[in-house]
């Protein structure tokens, strides 16, 4: 369990400890074992989980040309993503979903918006669950910082009236 610590009773060296406890500075050896870096973590798992909803919501954003009216349409069906074949919209009615691993499933346009709708949703929960933990360290690592701030001006203005009081 994570001890509660008041700052303002830290001297300047236990303050700098904890900013690198915070930022996880890594100063061990070069054999000793790293720790993990968890706002780095957390703020890299947001960004994942960014790509990939972006890429659901491309998905389920491309399901509307997927229509009567284009049935028997050309297009390009694209191999690499700098390489395309013409092709023809065959079927309007069924797309094929990559559902991860090289499995696909075959699904209705509906209920392949379902299936996006659902994903889009579930890494948005995902993100707001991650979102409030990286916010709180960076307020703790802003508190922290401001305090040594506090401290170096009272240890500046304490040696300038000592050094004005001896003269």
């Amino acid at each position: 369990m994570a001890q509660s610590v008041n700052i303002t009773e830290l001297n300047l060296p236990q303050l700098e400890m904890l900013k690198n406890q915070l930022d996880q500075v890594w100063t061990g050896g070069r054999d000793a074992p790293q720790p993990p870096r968890e706002v780095e973590f957390l703020s890299t798992s947001i960004a994942q989980l960014k790509v990939v909803q972006t890429k659901y919501v491309e998905a389920k954003d491309c399901l509307h040309v997927l229509n009567k009216n284009n049935e028997g349409k050309e297009l390009l069906v694209p191999l690499t993503s700098s390489m395309y074949v013409p092709g023809k919209l065959h079927d309007v009615e069924h797309v094929l979903i990559d559902v991860g691993t090289g499995y696909y499933v075959e699904k209705t346009a509906e209920d392949a918006k379902d299936f996006f709708k659902r994903k889009i949703d579930f890494l948005t929960k995902q993100m707001e669950k991650i979102q409030p933990a990286l916010q709180e360290k960076h307020a703790m690592k802003q508190a922290v910082m401001e305090m040594m701030s506090q401290k170096i001006q009272q240890l500046t203005a304490l040696g300038a009236t000592q050094a004005t009081a001896k003269a």
